[in-house]
C-alpha cells in the first residue's frame, strides 16, 4: 500500500513549509504515540459474493487506494516531499515517523492538537491546500464576498480549490482541472468495476461517479448513490468539509469499499420510517420544521473492507449521513451507513475499558454495544434532520454557509444530543424497548469520555465537550465523591431536550454570533472530566485497522 501511495504522489508537486519550533519526538515517543490506536486486523467474508462482483470489488479497492494520494495532496503542498523523504530512511527513528506519518495521513498528530512531529513540518494550516499558501482567512472572505452571485457559488462550492493566477488575482478551480490525472484514473477504474458488476444499481453508480470525476458536477452520482442497492456498497469521492477549518466550504477525497449486512439492515429499516414524526415533533418553534423530508431515507449496515483517504486517518469514522449537498439532501433525502466491523472493534477494544473506570461497577455492567450501535445510527439520523436550508434577512442560504467555520463543531452536537432526545421519543413510542432507557444514556456517558480523548483540534470532540458541559450544568450528569460519573436520568432528558432546542434554533436562524458564544462558553474540558481521562491513559484512544482482506486480494492493473 506505501509504494502505491509513493507512485501516485510523485505525480504531484510540492513546496516547503516552514519548521517548527517545537522539538520533534524521537523514535521511542513516537511508537508510544502510535500505540494510542489499537491494532485490529479488518476481514470480511467474501465468499458469498460471486467471483464477477468480487473481481469489481478489486477494481474498487485499487480506486481506493489512489485516494489516499489525492487526500495527501490536499492536505498540504508538502506531503509529497516529505513522505518521499520518510520513505528513504531506514533507520528506526525514520521507520517510526513512516508510520505514525501513514496512521495521521499527513505529519500533524491529530491526537495531540494536530502538532507537527517530523522536522520543517510546520504548523497545520486552517485552509488546508485548499487555498494559496500566500493567502489569508480575511483575504479569501473579502474576495468572497465581493463576487457576484454566481461566482460566489462556485468559491464557496464543495468541488473547487481557490488559486492565485499569474496577475495576483484569484480564481475558483474545479476539482476536475486541480486533480485531472488522478481523476481520469480513478474514472478508468470505476468503470472496469462497473463493466464486471451484473448488479443494476452498482453499476449506475459507478458508471455516473466515473463520469462526475471528470465533469465536476456530482449531483446524478449522489442520487445514483442513494438509489444503490448491491451487496457492494461502496462510498468514494469528495465529501466531508472538516478539512477546510477557515469555512467548511471545500469537501476532501474519501474512500469506503464495503460489503452490505442485510440482515442488520433489514432490521434497521424501521428507523427510517420514523424520521417525518421526529421532524414533526423536533423541540424547536414548528416554523422551522420542514413539512416534507426528502423522499429517500436508507440505511445500510456495512463490514468495512477497504478505508481510504478522509475515511481512514487518525480516529476511525464509525458512521456516516451523507451526501452533504444540500440540494440532494433537500430533494432526496440522505443514506445513513453504519460501518459495523469498525464499531465492534472500538466496543470491544475502547468503550468497554473506559466503562470500566469512569462509572461506577453497577452502571458500567449496563453500557452495552447495541444502544452504542443504535446511538451512533440515530447521530446519523439526525445528521437528515432539523435545520438545512434556511433564509436569513431574505436570502436563501445553508446552515453551512452562514456558521462557516463553526458548522462542523454544531452539527456533530446537534446530531449527538438529538440523537438521545430521538431515540427516548421512539422508547416512549414503543418502537424501542423502553428497559433500554438506563442503559442507552450510560452507554452514552462512557462514550462521551471516548470522544473527548480525540483532542479538541476535532469537530466531535469539541461538539461533546459542549454536550458534557451542559449536562453537568442543569446536574444530569454528576460525579461521585470516587470521581466516578452517573446520571440523574429525569434531568438527563430534559437537559437533552434543551440543547437541541438551543442548537436547532441557533443552526435555523443562520446565528453565527450565537454559535460562536455557545461554543467559546461550552468547549473546554472540565477539572473533573479531565481527572477521568487522565485515568485512561492505559486504554487505546481508537483502532488502527489492517486491511487483511483487502490485502490479501488480487492487485488489478493500473495505467
Amino acid at each position: 500500500m506505501k509504494h502505491n501511495i509513493l507512485a501516485n504522489l510523485a505525480l504531484c508537486g510540492c513546496v516547503t513549509v516552514a519548521a517548527a519550533a517545537d522539538p520533534t519526538p524521537d523514535a521511542a515517543r513516537l511508537e508510544a504515540m502510535a500505540a494510542r490506536f489499537a491494532p485490529v486486523d479488518i476481514k470480511v467474508d467474501l465468499a458469498a459474493l460471486p467471483e464477477n462482483e468480487r473481481a469489481a470489488l478489486g477494481y474498487l479497492v485499487e480506486a481506493a487506494r489512489m485516494v489516499d494520494a489525492l487526500f495527501l495532496r490536499q492536505r498540504s503542498p508538502a506531503t509529497t516531499a516529505q513522505l518521499m523523504a520518510l520513505a528513504g530512511d531506514a533507520t528506526p527513528l525514520g521507520r517510526a515517523r513512516l508510520a505514525y506519518f501513514m496512521l495521521n495521513k499527513g505529519p500533524w498528530s491529530e491526537l495531540d492538537h494536530d502538532r507537527p512531529f517530523i522536522p520543517g513540518a510546520g504548523l497545520k494550516s486552517g485552509g488546508s491546500n485548499y487555498y494559496p499558501p500566500d493567502a489569508t482567512r480575511e483575504e479569501i472572505a473579502a474576495w468572497i464576498d465581493s463576487l457576484p452571485e454566481a461566482d460566489r457559488a462556485a468559491a464557496t462550492g464543495f468541488f473547487t480549490t481557490i488559486r492565485r493566477m499569474p496577475d495576483g488575482k484569484l480564481a475558483a478551480v474545479p476539482y476536475s482541472m486541480e486533480y485531472q490525472g488522478e481523476l481520469a484514473e480513478l474514472a478508468r477504474l470505476l468503470r472496469e468495476a462497473a463493466a464486471l458488476t451484473k448488479q443494476p444499481t452498482l453499476k449506475r453508480f459507478l458508471e455516473t461517479r466515473a463520469a462526475a470525476f471528470l465533469s465536476n458536477d456530482y449531483y446524478e452520482s449522489d442520487v445514483a448513490w442513494m438509489e444503490l442497492d448491491a451487496t457492494i456498497e461502496p462510498t468514494i469521492g469528495p465529501y466531508e468539509v472538516y478539512e477546510d477549518e477557515w469555512f467548511n466550504y471545500k469537501a476532501a477525497f474519501e474512500a469506503f469499499i464495503t460489503v452490505i449486512d442485510a440482515n442488520e439492515t433489514a432490521q434497521l429499516e424501521r428507523f427510517g420510517k420514523e424520521l417525518q414524526g421526529l421532524e414533526n415533533r423536533l423541540p424547536i418553534d414548528p416554523r422551522y420544521r420542514r413539512a416534507q423530508l426528502g423522499g429517500l431515507a436508507p440505511i445500510r449496515v456495512v463490514n468495512v473492507v477497504f478505508a481510504a483517504g478522509d475515511g481512514n486517518h487518525g480516529v476511525q469514522t464509525a458512521a456516516f449521513n451523507l451526501p452533504n449537498d444540500e440540494r440532494v439532501v433537500a430533494e432526496k433525502g440522505s443514506k445513513r451507513v453504519m460501518l459495523r466491523n469498525f464499531q465492534q472493534a472500538k466496543f470491544d477494544h475502547v468503550l468497554q475499558p473506559i466503562a470500566s473506570i469512569a462509572l461506577d461497577a453497577e452502571d458500567a455492567k449496563l453500557v452495552a454495544f447495541e444502544p452504542f450501535f443504535t446511538h451512533i445510527l440515530m447521530h446519523e439520523l439526525m445528521h437528515g434532520l432539523g435545520p438545512q436550508t434556511i433564509a436569513v434577512a431574505g436570502r436563501a442560504t445553508t446552515v453551512r454557509q452562514e456558521l462557516k467555520e463553526l458548522n462542523g463543531t454544531l452539527e456533530e452536537a446537534k446530531a449527538d444530543i438529538s440523537g438521545l432526545w430521538a431515540l427516548q421519543q421512539l422508547m416512549d413510542k414503543g418502537v424501542i424497548d423502553k428497559r433500554q432507557e438506563r442503559s442507552m444514556y450510560l452507554t452514552f456517558l462512557a462514550s462521551s469520555f471516548r470522544t473527548l480523548r480525540f483532542g479538541l483540534n476535532e469537530s466531535h470532540a469539541k461538539g461533546m465537550a459542549l454536550q458534557v458541559n451542559h449536562l453537568l450544568d442543569h446536574g444530569a450528569i454528576r460525579v461521585d465523591a470516587a470521581g466516578r460519573f452517573g446520571l440523574d436520568l429525569k434531568k438527563m432528558k430534559q437537559a437533552v431536550t434543551g440543547l437541541t432546542r438551543d442548537i436547532m434554533t441557533l443552526q435555523a436562524r443562520g446565528d453565527y454570533a450565537g454559535a460562536k458564544a455557545l461554543l467559546d462558553r461550552g468547549v473546554t474540558i472540565r477539572p473533573e472530566v479531565q481527572r477521568v481521562i487522565d485515568q485512561l491513559e492505559g486504554v487505546p484512544i481508537d483502532i488502527a485497522p489492517r486491511f487483511v482482506t483487502a490485502n490479501g486480494m488480487p492487485r488489478v492493473s493500473r495505467r
